[in-house]
């Protein structure tokens, strides 16, 4: 992407990457919890943040690059298909999307919230529906090779 780019972060809880995005982008956060976004505009109150669920995305805008950090692994892989197909209407001709999900098999529950594991195949399969798929990597968050990431474009 280039520097001054829209980007569109999706989940943004307490705002830990999107203070990254806006040194390079010009990103705006959104967040389905009313306490993340006013937490965030008491800290900058200049800051763009919308208030939506990340499912239905009603923007009314366009952005260069989606992205969001462990949050699309709440939907089950059904419910994966219809936002990813939302997320290539917001975006410009030339978009991006850049999600990190859990790597694995199965899903588990904790505190109430689910949690949906994927692997590089299941999103080749998942995002290769709607997006040319750039890349597909592993990395490390917390244990060796338990989370990956995809990277496609419109």
């Amino acid at each position: 992407m280039p520097e001054g780019a829209y980007i569109l972060e999706i989940g943004m809880g307490p705002g830990v990457d999107l203070k990254i995005l806006n040194k390079y982008f010009q990103a705006s956060g959104s967040d389905t919890s009313m306490f993340f976004l006013d937490r965030y505009h008491n800290a900058d109150p200049n800051a763009d943040l919308i208030h939506f669920d990340a499912v239905d995305l009603d923007t009314g805008r366009s952005f260069g690059c989606i992205y969001s950090n462990k949050v699309l692994h709440h939907l089950t892989d059904e419910d994966l298909t219809n936002p990813l197909r939302r997320q290539k209407a917001v975006l410009s001709n030339t978009g991006f999307i850049m999600h990190s999900f859990w790597r694995g098999t199965g899903n588990e529950e904790h505190c109430g919230l689910k949690f949906v594991c994927q692997t590089e195949a299941s999103l080749r399969l998942l995002v290769g529906k709607v997006f040319d798929i750039v890349d597909i990597a592993v990395y490390m968050e917390m244990e060796e090779n338990d989370s990956l990431y995809v990277l496609a474009r419109v």
